[in-house]
C-alpha cells in the first residue's frame, strides 16, 4: 500500500461522518412525518390534535415531502468528494426548489393553522422569522452560484439548512425532557423550539467562518510559498 492510498482511505471514511450525523439528525421528524401522512391517508378521525391538518391536508403533506427531501439529500453536500463532482450541481437542482417549498408552506401554516395548544405567540413569530430567514438564505445562495461566487454560494446554503434542521435538534432537546419530565410547560417548550434554531444557526456561522479562515490561510501559505 502506498502512502497516498494510506491517506486517502482514512479522509474517505471520515469525510462521511458529518453527513451520516446530519441523516440521523433528520431521521426523527422525517419518522414523524411520515407518520402523519399514513394518518392523513387513513381517513382519521378528526381531533384537537389534528383537526388542522385533516381539514387543509394539502400544506403539511408538502411540507413533510419537501422537508424529508431537503433534510436527507441535503446532507450529502457535505461530503467534499461530492461537492466535487456534477452530482452537487444536479441535486442542488432538487434542494432549492425543495427548501424553498419548506420555508413557504412553513409559512403558510404558520399564519393560517389554528396555534396548537402547547405553542405560544413567542414560538409562532419565531417560526415567521425562520421561514422567511430560510426562503431569504436559498434566493441568495442561488444567486450566487448563478455569478459563480463559490464564496458565498455555500454560506447562504449551509444557514438555510441548518434552519430547516431545527426539527431534528428541538427533537433532541425536548423529546428526553418529555419523555423524563412528562408534558412540558408552555414557557419550556417554548425556550427549547427557539434554542435549537438558535443553536443550528450559530454552528453553521462557526462552521462558515472556520471555512473561510481555513481558504484564506491556504491561499496565504501558497503564494508565500
Amino acid at each position: 500500500m502506498t502512502t497516498s492510498q494510506a491517506m486517502t482511505r482514512p479522509t474517505s471514511r471520515r469525510e462521511w461522518l458529518v453527513p451520516a450525523g446530519l441523516l440521523l439528525l433528520a431521521a426523527v421528524p422525517a419518522l414523524a412525518g411520515s407518520v402523519r401522512l399514513t394518518e392523513l391517508a387513513s381517513d382519521p378521525v378528526v381531533t384537537e390534535a389534528n383537526a388542522r391538518f385533516v381539514t387543509q391536508p394539502l400544506p403539511v403533506v408538502v411540507h413533510i415531502i419537501c422537508v424529508t427531501t431537503y433534510s436527507m439529500l441535503g446532507a450529502f453536500q457535505f461530503v467534499p468528494s461530492l461537492r466535487r463532482r456534477r452530482w452537487h450541481r444536479l441535486a442542488g437542482r432538487v434542494l432549492a426548489p425543495a427548501g424553498l417549498g419548506v420555508a413557504l408552506t412553513g409559512l403558510w401554516m404558520t399564519a393560517f393553522y389554528d396555534l396548537p395548544a402547547h405553542d405560544n405567540m413567542i414560538v409562532n413569530g419565531a417560526r415567521y422569522v425562520v421561514g422567511t430567514a430560510m426562503a431569504v438564505s436559498i434566493v441568495l445562495g442561488v444567486r450566487a452560484a448563478l455569478r459563480r461566487d463559490f464564496v458565498n454560494h455555500p454560506a447562504w446554503m449551509m444557514r438555510a439548512y441548518a434552519l430547516a434542521m431545527g426539527a431534528g435538534t428541538q427533537a433532541v432537546l425536548l423529546g428526553p425532557a418529555t419523555v423524563i419530565a412528562g408534558p412540558l410547560s408552555t414557557t419550556v417548550y417554548a425556550t427549547g423550539m427557539v434554542a435549537a434554531w438558535v443553536i443550528n444557526v450559530a454552528f453553521a456561522e462557526w462552521l462558515i467562518r472556520r471555512r473561510r479562515t481555513g481558504r484564506s490561510t491556504g491561499g496565504t501559505a501558497r503564494r508565500r510559498a
